[in-house]
């Protein structure tokens, strides 16, 4: 039987037995906190386990999208181990229980009509003291003692250890059913968790009964597959053997199963094949949380495939065989394969472009350590790994081990954390608790009347503050924000990107300002302060939300849609959501794109927007289930988790998203667009930040304000503007080199500036660019530059009349110093600058030289700069010394380096005397 048999076998029979096929959850559950990936078929249950949702069914039936790193290192190693997999399961809300669970596995294992498994070939265990369990399997399935064992909580418990070691929450015994092959290994193949407990608190008698009882199950889509397909690792599977050939191939090397590359290919096959499924998903390698898991396990790969010679990347040849191998019951894998083979493609050159570096340090620590005799990876020594050469600190830890060498762990995070780097993820509590889960039981959904009014009556179900369920609130001005939940609102609650509602709860005596609404679950949660009166739970309220911020949100959201639009229009297909606010006439929007986008194709963007704009074409929401939308050609973000049925917003002909936010009624609402801002989030996602409605329009009147101001300070029209700042910044450029000994500079008449056929947004972003700073900034840059360059063109007019001051006039005044020469003279016009430049080409004489040249800065203030050659240094003169007692006679200070050093003074009218004095202490220094 192949894979795709047994997965749709294993669906199909509980269908008969009442349960709702549903689809795999994504593979990153954004919505659950607890976990990075989902991690089994029961994450996206869990609400209905806990009954904080309205149920729709109280059976199920899935076949989940799994991804686990806990037993990364046996990946490749062991049979059966993987990080990504599929796990077939089925699921109970407090409908049928052990009984069933126990026959429908037995059947569906030994019937012919479906597996056909030899019975005698299975065995059970279950919890030492679940008789209810081992009397199921010795009644009902008639199995001997002999084939039924019963282990500890570490082996057949939920969550492993509950009982004894937490944590407190649902929880329950395992039954585990196992297959013996004719080599005579034990396969695990279903897990059977009848969830019945509540823990809490430390033994003894801490497993409360639940009022309803669950059942999860979990069967290892592709270990029964092998058992069934009689191989004796998963990776010899149908679905699994091509991609391991493809690997070898792609890496020049036969597949030897029990030899060290045998196990690199099936690591590298593992690691392609979740990297191919989590990118297509939009969950791209990063420095973060699920990101992290990616860049590490793609690097992990590229290790394996380095040891095995290869130099350049080569994973991404291989995403074409896992598409292949999954495409019966994935085939939108085959709409991003190009992408993912892209995004993959180059994180590999990334890390090719230093692994030799980073091995070669790695070796050197590990050389080190033997000669100090440490045991123990450095925490520290690790993160600067990390920065400088991409090395993730588990492959590092990997290598150690492989060296007999432990890693430091606490010492690595705290590295991580001083440098503003944090690479793993926080945990939650599996299930949470508190006041709102206390509330999701009670009340289990907020009605949201929100698209069809911003006014409702309703009635408070609950009051939390300080953390706390309360029937009455009478502080008013409570210094933390207190949360209301009402059974009806018109409030939105942030989700989807959309920021959440803000305005008043009022009723007979009181008034409630409300400051922000979020989502948790199907409950509404209103934020915000008793402002007067006293409010009680029960309550009957009126619920209005603030219209004009609505509106504004509205407007941006709405223009959110036309701008993906646009994007994909102007960029291609791949440039898909990867993330988006959406405030009152603000928006973020990110997208994937592998470079910048440049001016243009941001002015072609806006003015597609506009088009949209214009047009006025009508926003419709429409209700439909999930398969409809998708024929009707809805966009759907690949990892984004729908219900079913979806709502999908229409904007004319041109768009259609699954959308739960609040839109306009058209298009031309939106009534002005302006992008603010392009960049970049991390590598080949772009970010977008735009303006709607009023603030677009207070912008674009900004921005054309700021454009004038700029052509005023530059005396040009403002079409001139980019090209007079590109002269502006080159002049000041040049004059500066010129100063400093380079070329003449070219001066230019900023009026004589080219002129520009664009928008005033255009002219100032351009002239931005050249000045590498935001727009607004032009202005007060423009006008500091212009007072530079007048600065620089005075020192350049002085430079040019003190040019007779030549570096062969000055060799004519020398006097001889022992066995150098001596130069001392006044240089009108220069400033120190100018005489340092002199000194340092006097000093490069083949002669030794000691110079000192002063000069007048104005009429109170003298400039001295003294210079000696190596030669005269080692022979005793000491610049710094001697400029300083110079600098006395003309009533001041100084000093520095023996070679070079600068003073100054307020008496012009001894600058003679100083002189002199300059001359007789240089002979005194060298006497």
């Amino acid at each position: 039987m192949n894979t795709d048999e047994l997965r749709e076998k294993y669906l199909s029979f509980f269908e008969t037995k009442g349960h709702a096929r549903r689809q795999s959850d994504v593979l990153v559950p954004t919505w659950d906190p607890s976990v990075l990936f989902t991690p089994a078929g029961m994450n996206q249950f869990k609400p209905h386990f806990l009954g904080k949702v309205k149920l729709e069914f109280t059976r199920a039936t899935t076949c989940q999208k799994c991804l686990r790193t806990g037993d990364i290192e046996n990946v490749g190693r062991t049979a059966f181990h993987h990080t990504f997999f599929e796990m077939l399961g089925n699921f109970s809300f407090g409908d049928y229980f052990k009984r069933e669970a126990i026959n429908w596995a037995w059947e569906f294992l030994t019937d012919k009509k479906w597996l056909g498994i030899d019975p005698d070939r299975l065995t059970v265990s279950v919890y030492h003291d679940d008789d209810e369990a081992a009397g199921i399997w010795q009644s009902d399935i008639k199995l001997p003692d002999s084939r039924i064992e019963r282990l500890d909580e570490d082996e057949n418990f939920w969550p492993a250890n509950a009982p004894s070691q937490g944590p407190d929450g649902v929880c329950g015994p395992c039954s585990e059913i196992f297959y013996h092959t004719d080599g005579g290994e034990s396969v695990e193949i279903w897990n059977l968790v009848f969830t019945q407990f509540n823990r809490v608190g430390d033994p003894p008698d801490n497993l409360r009964p639940l009022p309803s009882k669950n059942i999860d199950t979990g069967m290892g889509l592709e270990r029964t597959a092998a058992t069934l397909q009689g191989e004796s690792t998963n990776y010899h599977i149908d679905i699994l053997r091509p991609i391991v050939e493809a690997a070898a191939e792609c890496c020049s090397v036969a597949y030897e199963p029990d030899s060290e590359n045998g196990r690199r290919l099936r690591r590298i096959t593992d690691h392609v094949r979740a990297c191919t499924f989590a990118v297509h998903e939009n969950v791209y390698p990063g420095p973060n949380k699920e990101r992290y898991v990616i860049k590490r396990l793609l690097r992990r790969a590229v290790l394996d495939g380095h040891q095995m010679g290869l130099a350049e990347p080569f994973l991404f040849r291989i995403v074409p065989a896992v598409v292949e191998a999954m495409a019966t019951p994935y085939p939108e894998l085959a709409e991003t394969s190009d992408r993912v083979a892209e995004v993959i493609r180059n994180e590999e050159s990334n890390f090719f472009a230093t692994i030799d570096d980073g091995l070669a340090r790695i070796e050197q620590i590990f050389a080190d350590m033997k000669g100090e005799n440490r045991a123990v990876v450095n925490g520290e020594e690790a993160a600067k790994l990390y920065q400088t050469y991409g090395v993730p600190a588990e492959l590092f830890a990997s290598i150690a081990a492989e060296h007999n060498f432990t890693f430091d762990w606490d010492g690595y995070q705290k590295a991580m954390e001083a440098h503003g780097e944090v690479s793993g993820a926080g945990r939650s509590e599996l299930f949470a608790t508190g006041p709102v889960e206390a509330l999701k039981r009670a009340v289990h959904v907020t009605e949201f009347l929100g698209y069809e009014t911003t006014e409702a009556e309703a009635e408070v179900k609950g009051i939390i503050a300080g953390d706390q369920l309360c029937d009455q609130l009478e502080e008013v001005g409570h210094e933390a924000a207190v949360r209301l939940v009402l059974d009806r609102t018109p409030f939105y609650g942030e989700s989807g990107g959309q920021v959440g509602d803000s305005g008043t709860i009022f009723g007979d005596g009181f008034r409630f300002e409300v400051s922000d609404t979020q989502k948790d679950d199907d409950l509404l949660i209103h934020y915000g302060h008793l402002t007067e009166g006293t409010l009680t739970s029960g309550a009957t309220v009126t619920a209005r939300v603030d219209p004009d911020r609505r509106m504004a949100i509205r407007r941006a959201h709405s223009a959110t849609h036309i701008l993906h639009h646009a994007l994909q229009k102007n960029l291609g297909r791949h440039a898909q959501q990867q993330g988006s606010k959406v405030d009152g006439d603000w928006l973020r929007f990110d997208f994937t794109n592998p470079a910048a986008v440049s001016r243009e194709q941001l002015a072609a963007i806006e003015g597609d927007v506009l088009s949209r704009i214009d047009e006025r074409a009508a926003v419709t929401a429409q209700v439909l289930p999930l398969a409809e939308a998708r024929e009707a050609g809805a966009m759907m973000l690949f990892g984004e988790k729908y219900p079913d049925p979806v709502r999908m917003i229409s904007m004319g002909d041109f768009s259609r998203e699954l959308c739960g936010g609040t839109h306009l009624d058209n298009t031309g609402e939106v009534q002005a667009f302006e992008i603010v801002a392009e960049e970049s989030v991390s590598a080949g996602t772009r970010r977008i930040v735009a303006l709607t409605g009023e603030r677009a329009q207070q912008h674009a009147e900004e921005t054309v304000a700021a454009l004038s101001e700029t052509a005023k300070v530059l005396e040009v029209e403002t079409a001139q503007v980019p090209a007079a700042i590109e002269a502006l910044a080159r002049m000041v450029r040049d004059l500066k080199k010129q100063l400093g000994g380079g070329k003449q500079a070219e001066l230019v008449d900023l009026k004589a500036a080219d002129a520009q056929t664009a928008s005033p947004k255009q002219l100032l972003q351009a002239a931005a660019a050249t000045l590498k700073l935001a727009p607004t900034e032009v202005p007060q840059r423009a006008a500091a530059l212009v007072g530079e360059l007048n600065d620089l063109r005075e020192r350049a007019a002085s430079q040019a009349s003190t040019a007779d001051i030549s570096i062969d006039s000055l060799w004519s005044d020398a006097v001889a110093l022992g066995n150098g020469k001596l130069i001392v003279a006044e240089t009108p016009g220069l400033d120190a600058h100018r005489m340092r430049q002199l000194i340092d080409q006097l000093r490069r004489s083949d002669d030794p030289v000691a110079v000192l040249l002063a000069s007048r800065a104005d009429e109170s203030k003298v400039v001295v700069v003294a210079g000696v050659s190596r030669d005269m240094e080692s022979a005793g003169m000491h610049a710094g010394n001697w400029v300083r007692d110079v600098a006395k006679v003309v009533g001041g200070s100084g000093g520095g380096k023996p070679s070079m050093a600068q003073a100054g003074g307020k008496l012009p009218e001894k600058l003679p005397e100083a002189l002199a004095t300059a001359t007789k202490l240089a002979k005194s220094m060298l006497a």
